[in-house]
């Protein structure tokens, strides 16, 4: 039998732990719905490390971007979660990609990107709009580094135009989000599933 699959929240609210989160909330319901397939999941605050500004895999001393690399080298499926500031992803989010980056370089043992066989999802939380629009950017960035994005690949809620209310603020999850969650977990697992049993060729 298999190991299970593996999923990583890279949760990238500007708030530290342990403030109440948007970007929590909505990473957490996503690593649930990965877990109803036999996904085993973890969520990582970025905001309570130090990760440094650049595009390399370590950026020297005192950065803490080579201990959340480990992970995302680990895992099968890899989950951004971003608040939406400005109608934009956070800064937070843009400097994981970032750092990213610096795997476009980083071949595996058959000679393939590092991030091929690996799923990439958004989870996008704003009391604005601009969903679309970090999706895009997202998927854009996520797909240049070598991960694939499955069909509906996306969950996101966005608060009323001009409003103040957040997500975590919500009594309950609103049923069209849940559904997106749900769709979007199950697409995800299942092909992770089926890259883990035959990745890219690496010619």
């Amino acid at each position: 039998m298999s190991d299970p699959l593996q999923a990583l929240a890279l949760v990238c609210t500007l708030k530290p732990s342990p403030a109440p989160s948007s970007s929590v909330l909505i990473a957490d319901q996503v690593l649930d719905e990965l877990a109803s397939h036999g996904v085993k999941g973890e969520a990582v605050r970025i905001a309570d490390f130090d990760i440094r500004p650049g595009v390399g895999a370590d950026e020297g001393e005192g950065d803490q971007w080579p201990q959340i690399r480990r992970r995302v080298l680990d895992a099968d499926i890899v989950v951004l979660a971003t608040p939406t500031w400005l109608g934009h992803l956070s800064s937070v989010a843009q400097r994981v990609l970032e750092r990213l980056d610096a795997e476009l370089s980083n071949k595996d043992e058959a000679g393939r990107p590092a991030m091929f066989g690996k799923i990439g999802l958004a989870a996008i939380v704003g009391n604005e709009d601009g969903a679309h629009k970090i999706a895009a950017d997202t998927f854009q960035a996520l797909d240049d580094i070598g991960f694939t994005i499955p069909a509906q690949g996306c969950t996101y809620w966005n608060g009323e135009a001009m409003g103040g209310v957040d997500y975590n603020d919500l009594p309950e999850t609103p049923d069209a989000v849940r559904e997106t969650t749900r769709t979007m977990a199950r697409n995800a697992a299942h092909l992770a599933e089926l890259l883990r049993t035959q990745n890219y060729p690496a010619n």
